[in-house]
Protein backbone atom coordinates (compact mmCIF):
# COMPACT_ATOMS: atom_id res chain seq x y z
CA UNK A 1 0.00 0.00 0.00
CA UNK A 2 1.37 3.09 -1.15
CA UNK A 3 0.80 5.74 1.83
CA UNK A 4 0.40 9.24 1.81
CA UNK A 5 3.61 10.25 3.71
CA UNK A 6 5.83 8.22 1.27
CA UNK A 7 4.27 10.12 -1.48
CA UNK A 8 3.76 13.89 -0.43
CA UNK A 9 7.47 14.41 0.23
CA UNK A 10 8.54 12.99 -3.11
CA UNK A 11 5.80 14.78 -5.52
CA UNK A 12 6.58 18.29 -3.75
CA UNK A 13 10.05 17.35 -5.37
CA UNK A 14 9.00 16.65 -8.86
CA UNK A 15 7.49 18.63 -11.76
CA UNK A 16 5.06 16.44 -14.09
CA UNK A 17 7.35 17.95 -17.31
CA UNK A 18 10.58 16.53 -15.70
CA UNK A 19 12.29 13.96 -17.84
CA UNK A 20 14.19 11.05 -16.61
CA UNK A 21 17.46 8.31 -17.34
CA UNK A 22 16.29 5.43 -17.01
CA UNK A 23 18.15 1.93 -17.49
CA UNK A 24 20.00 -1.17 -16.43
CA UNK A 25 23.28 -1.88 -14.50
CA UNK A 26 25.25 -3.73 -16.85
CA UNK A 27 28.39 -5.64 -15.65
CA UNK A 28 31.64 -6.44 -17.81
CA UNK A 29 31.05 -10.16 -17.67
CA UNK A 30 28.94 -12.23 -19.44
CA UNK A 31 26.89 -14.26 -17.05
CA UNK A 32 29.31 -17.45 -17.90
CA UNK A 33 32.00 -15.49 -17.02
CA UNK A 34 34.57 -14.25 -20.03
CA UNK A 35 34.53 -10.18 -20.58
CA UNK A 36 31.88 -9.20 -23.13
CA UNK A 37 32.70 -8.03 -26.45
CA UNK A 38 31.84 -4.99 -28.25
CA UNK A 39 28.83 -7.32 -29.92
CA UNK A 40 27.61 -8.23 -26.80
CA UNK A 41 27.53 -4.70 -25.11
CA UNK A 42 25.70 -3.92 -28.27
CA UNK A 43 23.24 -7.04 -27.48
CA UNK A 44 23.05 -5.93 -24.28
CA UNK A 45 21.53 -2.31 -25.14
CA UNK A 46 19.58 -3.20 -28.25
CA UNK A 47 17.56 -5.70 -25.50
CA UNK A 48 17.31 -2.78 -23.47
CA UNK A 49 15.95 -0.26 -26.05
CA UNK A 50 13.46 -3.39 -27.14
CA UNK A 51 11.51 -3.68 -23.98
CA UNK A 52 9.01 -1.84 -22.90
CA UNK A 53 9.64 1.42 -21.47
CA UNK A 54 12.39 1.60 -24.38
CA UNK A 55 15.39 1.88 -22.21
CA UNK A 56 18.42 3.93 -24.14
CA UNK A 57 20.77 4.29 -20.69
CA UNK A 58 23.12 2.35 -18.60
CA UNK A 59 25.13 2.16 -15.62
CA UNK A 60 28.95 0.56 -15.81
CA UNK A 61 30.47 -0.12 -13.22
CA UNK A 62 34.05 0.02 -14.05
CA UNK A 63 36.25 1.63 -16.93
CA UNK A 64 39.40 -0.64 -17.28
CA UNK A 65 38.20 -3.90 -16.11
CA UNK A 66 37.67 -6.00 -19.49
CA UNK A 67 38.44 -3.00 -21.41
CA UNK A 68 34.68 -1.57 -20.38
CA UNK A 69 34.81 1.91 -22.09
CA UNK A 70 36.70 0.45 -25.30
CA UNK A 71 34.51 -1.50 -25.90
CA UNK A 72 31.00 -0.43 -24.48
CA UNK A 73 31.38 3.10 -25.57
CA UNK A 74 31.52 2.03 -29.55
CA UNK A 75 28.32 -0.06 -29.03
CA UNK A 76 26.99 2.45 -26.92
CA UNK A 77 27.39 4.95 -30.17
CA UNK A 78 26.16 2.70 -32.48
CA UNK A 79 23.52 2.10 -30.66
CA UNK A 80 22.49 5.95 -29.29
CA UNK A 81 22.95 4.74 -25.38
CA UNK A 82 23.65 6.89 -22.91
CA UNK A 83 26.10 5.63 -19.68
CA UNK A 84 26.80 6.30 -16.17
CA UNK A 85 30.32 5.67 -16.28
CA UNK A 86 31.53 3.88 -12.77
CA UNK A 87 35.44 4.12 -11.70
CA UNK A 88 36.93 1.92 -9.31
CA UNK A 89 38.70 3.14 -6.39
CA UNK A 90 40.14 0.71 -4.71
CA UNK A 91 43.77 0.45 -4.61
CA UNK A 92 45.90 3.30 -6.39
CA UNK A 93 46.89 1.10 -9.17
CA UNK A 94 43.60 0.21 -10.19
CA UNK A 95 42.01 3.79 -9.60
CA UNK A 96 44.67 5.05 -12.21
CA UNK A 97 43.97 3.00 -14.47
CA UNK A 98 40.33 3.49 -14.16
CA UNK A 99 41.01 7.20 -14.76
CA UNK A 100 42.84 6.18 -17.65
CA UNK A 101 40.18 4.04 -19.60
CA UNK A 102 37.89 6.48 -19.12
CA UNK A 103 40.28 9.73 -20.24
CA UNK A 104 41.27 7.44 -23.21
CA UNK A 105 37.57 6.75 -24.12
CA UNK A 106 36.56 10.97 -24.29
CA UNK A 107 39.90 11.11 -25.93
CA UNK A 108 38.91 9.14 -28.65
CA UNK A 109 34.79 9.79 -28.84
CA UNK A 110 34.32 13.08 -26.91
CA UNK A 111 31.34 13.10 -23.90
CA UNK A 112 28.25 13.07 -25.10
CA UNK A 113 27.74 9.53 -24.72
CA UNK A 114 28.20 9.86 -20.64
CA UNK A 115 25.22 10.62 -18.85
CA UNK A 116 27.47 11.26 -15.30
CA UNK A 117 30.26 9.40 -13.78
CA UNK A 118 29.93 7.64 -10.76
CA UNK A 119 33.60 7.34 -9.05
CA UNK A 120 33.23 4.27 -6.50
CA UNK A 121 30.12 2.07 -5.96
CA UNK A 122 29.28 0.83 -2.37
CA UNK A 123 33.05 1.40 -1.10
CA UNK A 124 31.14 2.99 2.00
CA UNK A 125 28.97 0.17 2.93
CA UNK A 126 31.50 -1.89 2.30
CA UNK A 127 34.08 -0.22 4.61
CA UNK A 128 36.90 -0.22 1.65
CA UNK A 129 37.61 3.78 2.30
CA UNK A 130 37.05 6.40 4.64
CA UNK A 131 35.08 9.31 3.62
CA UNK A 132 37.94 11.85 3.23
CA UNK A 133 39.68 9.72 0.85
CA UNK A 134 36.88 8.98 -1.32
CA UNK A 135 35.62 12.64 -1.78
CA UNK A 136 39.24 13.46 -2.69
CA UNK A 137 39.15 10.68 -5.18
CA UNK A 138 35.76 12.65 -6.45
CA UNK A 139 37.24 16.26 -6.65
CA UNK A 140 40.18 14.47 -8.82
CA UNK A 141 37.84 12.55 -11.24
CA UNK A 142 36.70 15.88 -11.59
CA UNK A 143 39.39 17.83 -12.26
CA UNK A 144 40.68 15.04 -14.91
CA UNK A 145 37.46 15.77 -16.75
CA UNK A 146 38.12 19.75 -16.83
CA UNK A 147 41.46 18.93 -18.84
CA UNK A 148 39.81 17.16 -21.60
CA UNK A 149 36.84 19.41 -21.50
CA UNK A 150 34.19 17.46 -20.00
CA UNK A 151 34.12 19.45 -17.03
CA UNK A 152 30.54 19.51 -17.24
CA UNK A 153 29.89 16.28 -16.81
CA UNK A 154 28.81 15.33 -13.17
CA UNK A 155 30.56 13.33 -11.04
CA UNK A 156 29.52 11.61 -7.64
CA UNK A 157 29.40 8.45 -5.92
CA UNK A 158 26.97 5.05 -5.29
CA UNK A 159 26.22 3.81 -2.41
CA UNK A 160 23.69 2.00 -0.08
CA UNK A 161 21.13 4.33 1.99
CA UNK A 162 22.58 3.04 5.15
CA UNK A 163 25.97 4.87 3.95
CA UNK A 164 24.56 7.97 2.93
CA UNK A 165 22.69 9.08 6.39
CA UNK A 166 25.66 7.66 8.15
CA UNK A 167 26.99 11.42 9.24
CA UNK A 168 30.32 10.20 8.77
CA UNK A 169 29.72 10.35 5.19
CA UNK A 170 28.70 13.52 4.98
CA UNK A 171 32.22 14.46 3.59
CA UNK A 172 31.40 12.31 0.18
CA UNK A 173 28.22 14.23 0.01
CA UNK A 174 29.98 17.75 0.12
CA UNK A 175 31.71 16.27 -3.12
CA UNK A 176 28.81 15.05 -5.03
CA UNK A 177 26.76 16.76 -7.93
CA UNK A 178 24.80 13.93 -7.93
CA UNK A 179 24.21 11.30 -5.11
CA UNK A 180 23.12 7.84 -6.45
CA UNK A 181 21.36 6.06 -3.59
CA UNK A 182 20.94 1.80 -3.88
CA UNK A 183 18.44 -0.06 -1.98
CA UNK A 184 16.61 -3.43 -1.79
CA UNK A 185 13.96 -4.29 0.77
CA UNK A 186 14.51 -8.14 -0.10
CA UNK A 187 17.78 -7.58 1.96
CA UNK A 188 15.95 -5.72 4.68
CA UNK A 189 13.76 -8.92 5.05
CA UNK A 190 10.79 -7.28 4.18
CA UNK A 191 7.56 -8.68 2.45
CA UNK A 192 7.22 -8.01 -1.38
CA UNK A 193 4.00 -6.15 -0.52
CA UNK A 194 5.59 -3.97 2.04
CA UNK A 195 8.58 -2.85 -0.75
CA UNK A 196 7.41 0.00 -1.84
CA UNK A 197 7.05 1.79 1.46
CA UNK A 198 10.33 0.18 2.61
CA UNK A 199 12.23 1.30 -0.39
CA UNK A 200 10.92 5.30 -0.52
CA UNK A 201 11.51 5.50 2.69
CA UNK A 202 15.15 4.89 2.32
CA UNK A 203 14.89 6.64 -0.60
CA UNK A 204 13.60 10.00 1.92
CA UNK A 205 16.00 9.39 4.04
CA UNK A 206 18.55 10.00 1.65
CA UNK A 207 17.08 13.20 0.23
CA UNK A 208 16.29 14.77 4.08
CA UNK A 209 20.51 13.78 5.40
CA UNK A 210 21.34 15.13 1.32
CA UNK A 211 19.38 18.49 1.94
CA UNK A 212 20.74 18.88 5.12
CA UNK A 213 24.56 18.23 4.04
CA UNK A 214 24.25 20.36 0.13
CA UNK A 215 20.85 21.20 -0.40
CA UNK A 216 19.80 20.87 -4.43
CA UNK A 217 21.96 17.68 -5.17
CA UNK A 218 19.94 15.28 -6.84
CA UNK A 219 19.60 11.83 -5.60
CA UNK A 220 19.30 9.01 -8.06
CA UNK A 221 18.20 5.71 -7.95
CA UNK A 222 21.46 3.64 -9.08
CA UNK A 223 20.30 -0.04 -7.24
CA UNK A 224 16.81 -1.78 -7.03
CA UNK A 225 15.58 -5.09 -7.99
CA UNK A 226 13.56 -8.01 -6.69
CA UNK A 227 15.03 -11.34 -7.31
CA UNK A 228 13.51 -14.46 -9.23
CA UNK A 229 15.03 -16.98 -7.34
CA UNK A 230 17.81 -17.55 -4.82
CA UNK A 231 17.51 -18.02 -0.68
CA UNK A 232 14.53 -16.40 0.77
CA UNK A 233 15.42 -13.77 3.24
CA UNK A 234 13.25 -13.17 6.30
CA UNK A 235 9.93 -12.45 4.95
CA UNK A 236 11.31 -11.47 1.66
CA UNK A 237 10.69 -14.57 -0.94
CA UNK A 238 12.21 -14.59 -4.64
CA UNK A 239 10.24 -15.49 -7.15
CA UNK A 240 9.16 -14.57 -10.74
CA UNK A 241 5.77 -13.28 -9.35
CA UNK A 242 7.19 -11.33 -6.73
CA UNK A 243 9.71 -9.87 -8.86
CA UNK A 244 7.09 -8.81 -11.03
CA UNK A 245 4.75 -7.34 -8.34
CA UNK A 246 8.40 -5.12 -7.63
CA UNK A 247 8.80 -3.77 -11.01
CA UNK A 248 5.23 -2.94 -11.13
CA UNK A 249 5.28 -0.88 -7.83
CA UNK A 250 8.33 0.42 -7.43
CA UNK A 251 10.19 0.39 -10.68
CA UNK A 252 7.81 2.17 -12.79
CA UNK A 253 7.08 5.18 -10.06
CA UNK A 254 10.63 5.52 -9.68
CA UNK A 255 10.85 5.84 -13.83
CA UNK A 256 8.50 8.63 -13.34
CA UNK A 257 10.31 10.22 -10.03
CA UNK A 258 14.01 9.69 -10.47
CA UNK A 259 16.77 9.23 -12.50
CA UNK A 260 17.22 5.44 -12.29
CA UNK A 261 19.34 2.88 -12.97
CA UNK A 262 17.41 -0.98 -12.10
CA UNK A 263 19.54 -4.22 -11.45
CA UNK A 264 20.18 -5.67 -13.21
CA UNK A 265 19.65 -6.84 -17.22
CA UNK A 266 20.60 -9.93 -17.20
CA UNK A 267 22.88 -12.25 -14.68
CA UNK A 268 20.65 -16.06 -14.89
CA UNK A 269 24.11 -17.73 -13.03
CA UNK A 270 23.99 -15.45 -10.03
CA UNK A 271 22.24 -16.53 -6.54
CA UNK A 272 19.98 -14.42 -5.63
CA UNK A 273 19.48 -13.85 -9.26
CA UNK A 274 17.58 -10.29 -10.15
CA UNK A 275 17.92 -10.30 -13.93
CA UNK A 276 14.69 -9.20 -15.60
CA UNK A 277 15.70 -11.33 -18.75
CA UNK A 278 16.44 -14.54 -19.44
CA UNK A 279 19.39 -16.66 -21.14
CA UNK A 280 17.89 -15.49 -24.51
CA UNK A 281 17.45 -12.03 -23.75
CA UNK A 282 13.62 -12.82 -23.11
CA UNK A 283 11.51 -10.83 -20.68
CA UNK A 284 11.12 -13.05 -17.82
CA UNK A 285 7.94 -11.58 -16.85
CA UNK A 286 5.68 -8.49 -18.10
CA UNK A 287 7.51 -4.95 -18.25
CA UNK A 288 5.39 -3.24 -19.24
CA UNK A 289 4.15 -0.14 -16.77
Amino acid sequence: MKTLTTLLPLLTLLSPATAYWKGFNLGANLPSGPCKAQSDWEQDFRTMQALPGHFTSARLYASSDCDTLARAVPAALATNTQLLVGVWTEDRAHFEAEKAALLAAIRQYGHDWIISVSVGSEDLYRGDTDATTLANQIYDVRGMLTTVGAGSVEVGHVDTWTAWVNDANRAVITACDFVGTDGYPYFQNSAVADGYNVFWDSVQLVREQVNRVKPGVWVWITESGWPVSGPAMGAAVPSRDNAEMYWKSVACAAFEQAHTFWYVLQDYTSSPSFGVVDRDFKPLWDLSC
